[in-house]
């Protein structure tokens, strides 16, 4: 990597390896944002960055397991070497690893969850935070899902009142609360910082049977990335406004 201008702005996307992360790292890419593929698998961070770059992306791999402490320090030490500053960070990583109904859910599966859609985004925010500070309009987009909200979840007509899913739901919720409670701290400063629901998105993580394309479900997360300074901070949003929580 090379040494960017303060003016250039740098975008961290994790999990960007594939799906949703990727398309969100691709149509940040195409506004001339340089951009850091977060992912665990060198190999596949890898390719993803070189597949960015043959379309014209200035895209660059940065090992990242959001489950292991000390390559989230070292990605935040490489971001400062080689960046000064980061200007953009999506927690995108996430995992759906549950098939029981609530009282079936074992309590390693539970902590797995958690292990990286939670707290997962919290130690990178953390750790990325001084950098985010840096910039001079920070921007946070946590990845959650229209299951974390206890409204829509709680009502039996909801779409998808039927995935019963507690691990996953719950996760998506409580990063909803870290949205809000690092919104809270931030405000009155540059930064913003957003929760932000893809919808029904064909990914892997479903077996591809979402019926939203990943280019769907990436463009609230890069509306959220590249808010203006008047735009909101602590909210809950899909492609058409706000969510309940």
């Amino acid at each position: 990597m090379t040494n960017k201008s303060n003016g250039d702005r740098v975008a961290l996307v994790t999990g960007a390896n594939k799906g949703i992360g990727l398309e969100i790292a691709r149509q940040l890419g195409k506004q001339k944002i340089t951009i850091l593929i977060g992912a665990r698998d060198e190999r596949h961070g890898h390719e993803a960055a070189n597949r960015l770059r043959d379309e014209g992306i200035d895209a660059h791999f940065v090992r990242l397991d959001v489950t292991d402490q000390m390559t989230i320090e070292a990605a935040a030490a490489q971001v400062e070497r080689e960046f000064g500053k980061l200007d953009i960070l999506v927690n995108n990583a996430g995992i759906f690893i549950e098939d029981t109904p609530p009282s079936q859910l074992d309590m390693g599966g539970l902590r797995r969850t958690y292990d990286t859609n939670f707290f997962g985004a919290f130690a990178v925010l953390k750790v990325m935070l001084p950098l985010l500070k840096k910039s001079e309009a920070g921007r946070v987009v946590n990845m959650s899902s229209g299951l974390g909200s206890l409204a829509q979840t709680g009502d039996p007509d909801y779409e998808f009142a039927e995935v019963n899913a507690l691990a996953y739901n719950s996760s998506k919720t409580a990063l909803n609360a870290l949205t809000v409670q690092f919104a809270n701290e931030l405000r009155g400063t540059p930064i913003k910082i957003n929760s932000a629901d893809p919808g029904y998105v064909a990914t892997d993580m479903n077996s591809h049977a979402g019926y939203r394309t990943v280019e769907q479900g990436a463009m609230v997360a890069v509306r959220l990335a590249t808010l203006p300074a008047d735009g909101p901070t602590g909210g809950f949003f899909d492609e058409n406004g706000a969510l309940p929580w």
